[in-house]
Order: C-alpha cells, then structure tokens, then sequence
C-alpha cells in the first residue's frame, strides 16, 4: 500500500542473499526473486495478449519453479509456496487475513508509514498504472482512501493490528520516516532480527544497492518499452510525475493537499492513530 515494502522486500533480500552484491540473480526484478503472494488478485486469471510481453519473464521463472502447474490457479501463490526456504515473501494483507499460525513459524517484517504520505504515494500508483484508472484530484482521492473505498483499505485498521503485535519476537516493525532518517540503523535492527550476522561493510553493501537512486535505476517497469509498457502504464502520467520509484521522500502529503484536506487528514490521522503510534 505505498508505505515501502518494495524497498524493505529489496533490503530483506539483500542481506539474506546478496549482502556481498554477486548473487547472479540480483539483476531479476525483485518479484521473480521474492514473490507477491497476494498480487494474483489484482490481474484476470487469463492475461489478454497486451500483458502477456510484459509478464513473459515472470512466468518465464514461474514455470522453472512451478513445472506442469496451472498460472490460473494463482501463479504467485504458487510461486511463493515453491521456491525454495528460507524465502522472502511479499503481502499487503493484514494480519487478520494471513494464516493465523504465521508469526509462530515465520519472521514477519512490517513496514508502516504517515498516512498523508501513503495518500500522496498511493494516488500515484493508482493514476500511473493503467488498472488503477483513477483520474480525480489528489483532494479527491484523498477523500476515497479516508472512506476505506481502496484496496486493503482501512489502512489505520491495517497499522494497528500490527502495532497490537510489536512485541511479538517474530515481528519487527519498521517505520518509513526512521527509515529515510537513519538507515543504517534500522539495517542493523534489521540484520538482528533477521539473524543474518552481517559484517558493517556488507550492511554498507546493502544501504548503497537499495539506496533510492540505485532502486530508481534498476526499476524493470520502466525499462518496458511499446506494447509491454502500454497495457500497464499510463506514459502521460510517468513523464509527467515520475514512475514506480518517484521521490521516495517524507512530508509529501502536507505540502500537496488543499489546506481543507489537509485539516480533514489530520484529523482523521488523529483519530484513528490512537493506539500509541503517533503521527501528529
């Protein structure tokens, strides 16, 4: 939900895999790497021929992983429940919608961020992305994502049932802004949690590989070109205000709302952020 997994899902797989940066696979997009579990619920079970150029290298490794396994059936479930363990998994479901048992027989690192942001970034992705189809105003859709009318929406709800559990010794939280503000220190909590024992010049390795800019530079989505770009994205859209990786910044959200959206958003974080993560 905008909030950083894909950048957590790089860093995580990075110091589990490639902390010395020669792992062969590390020039694959980071979904034939470490599967979106959830994501088949956001495509048709057939790909029409426009997506199929553009999905031709995922289910190139789905079939590696999968052999004589059906992609209608849920190609990156499946994927996921093939590659070999240990595994880095993807999800933006909440807690309440993942196997119940899962923080007793697996690591869970979630990642959370200001909600004014995460409405800023979100309605990016859903004007960028052709599946979106959202063409409001930022005001507007503001508006639809604090009435819980997008997907894996209510997003407080979402936060806080993680927050419930931050004590757990399988979860670790991360926060966006601590993130952006000290990265290595939050590698070096990461590295703890994870058990992955990682030197100080391989956590370097790490914070320079996922860096935004090496991210940015790295992103497959803008590297499609004609038929396997179209059906995805809107080009008008990503010349204009950027692709995927667009700022990777904190505070978009009070500079860009109307200052009637930004009183509503603030109220509405005030509300619903009451359970001891405070973003006011």
């Amino acid at each position: 939900m905008k909030v950083g997994t894909t950048w957590t899902q790089e860093i995580i797989w990075t110091m589990k895999y490639n902390p010395n940066l020669d792992h062969p696979d590390q020039g694959l997009p980071i979904l034939e790497r470490s599967p979106f579990i959830d994501a088949d619920m956001l495509f048709p079970k057939e790909f029409p021929p426009e997506l199929a150029e553009a999905s031709k290298s995922f289910m190139s490794g789905f079939l590696k992983h999968c052999p004589g396994c059906d992609p209608k059936d849920g190609a990156n479930l499946q994927f996921g429940a093939a590659i070999p363990e240990p595994r880095v998994l993807k999800s933006h479901l909440p807690l309440s919608l993942m196997p119940p048992t899962m923080l007793e027989e697996a690591k869970v690192v979630y990642v959370a961020r200001d909600p004014r942001d995460v409405i800023c970034s979100y309605y990016h992705h859903n004007r960028m992305f052709k599946f979106g189809q959202f063409t409001g105003s930022l005001d507007q859709f503001a508006e639809v994502f604090m009435n819980n009318d997008v997907i894996y929406a209510p997003y407080w709800l979402h936060v806080k049932e993680a927050w419930e559990k931050r004590d757990h010794p399988n979860m670790h939280i991360l926060l966006y802004e601590d993130m952006k503000k000290d990265i290595m220190s939050e590698l070096r909590k990461l590295d703890q949690f994870l058990g992955t024992n990682l030197t100080e010049e391989q956590l370097e390795n790490v914070k320079k590989h996922t860096s935004f800019g090496e991210m940015q530079k790295r992103d497959y989505l803008t590297r499609l070109e004609g038929e396997a770009k179209a059906p995805f994205m809107d080009e008008e859209v990503v010349k204009k205000h950027g692709g995927f990786f667009r700022q990777g910044k904190t505070g978009d959200g009070k500079k860009r709302f109307s200052p009637e959206i930004l009183e509503k958003a603030d109220e509405w974080t005030r509300k619903h952020f009451n359970f001891g993560l405070d973003y006011n």
